[in-house]
């Protein structure tokens, strides 16, 4: 895979409490604004989910918060879109992230992806993406392109019943999160 032209697209659904984050990475059908163009997700887009996809925070590759061939990373490809289940790690990136995700302030979910050849329809100015290699996902600081993501911090202890409860939904395109 070509890193240099990977495509990325983020999402505002993310659910929080404990260590875990859980949610979607990605949902079908949701149009997004992106430069002069709107494109979507068509259900099965993420159905070859096989390699090495990393977690990371904004993109950067320098913040690794998980991966699918550590098994800190599970994902999988529901009716509703790509769901996730992140274990984060007790690094300076993950505590930021879990401190983030505890105030509410994280902005959703993002991945990065390349289109393979016949991946993609266009039907004027809009793109429906049919078939998506996957490089990564990540948990977005600050504004997502698609909306109905969503992020959870999951907790295993049983006396953090509120904080397993709270659920961060941020709807609305804020703006495009572009290649880097």
């Amino acid at each position: 895979m070509d890193r240099a032209n990977i495509e990325r697209r983020a999402f505002t659904e993310v659910r929080a409490a404990g260590r875990r984050l859980e949610g979607y990475a990605a949902v079908f059908n949701t149009e997004a604004r992106v430069g002069g163009f709107i494109e979507t997700i068509a259900p099965g887009a993420f159905r070859a989910l096989g390699g090495d996809i990393l977690a990371l925070l904004d993109h950067d590759t320098g913040k690794v918060l998980g991966r699918t061939k550590s098994g800190t990373l599970r994902l999988a490809e529901d009716a509703r879109g790509l769901s996730f289940s992140l274990d984060i790690p007790d690094t300076q990136a993950g505590r930021d992230v879990l401190t983030l995700a505890e105030r509410g302030d994280l902005g959703g979910m993002s991945f990065g992806f390349q289109v393979p050849k016949g991946g993609d329809t266009w039907r004027g100015t809009h793109r429906t993406l049919r078939s998506v290699d996957l490089a990564e996902i990540s948990v977005v600081q600050a504004w997502p392109a698609y909306e109905g993501t969503e992020i959870a911090l999951r907790s295993r202890d049983a006396t953090d019943r509120a904080r397993r409860r709270r659920a961060l939904i941020l709807a609305g395109w804020r703006g495009f999160d572009g290649p880097l």
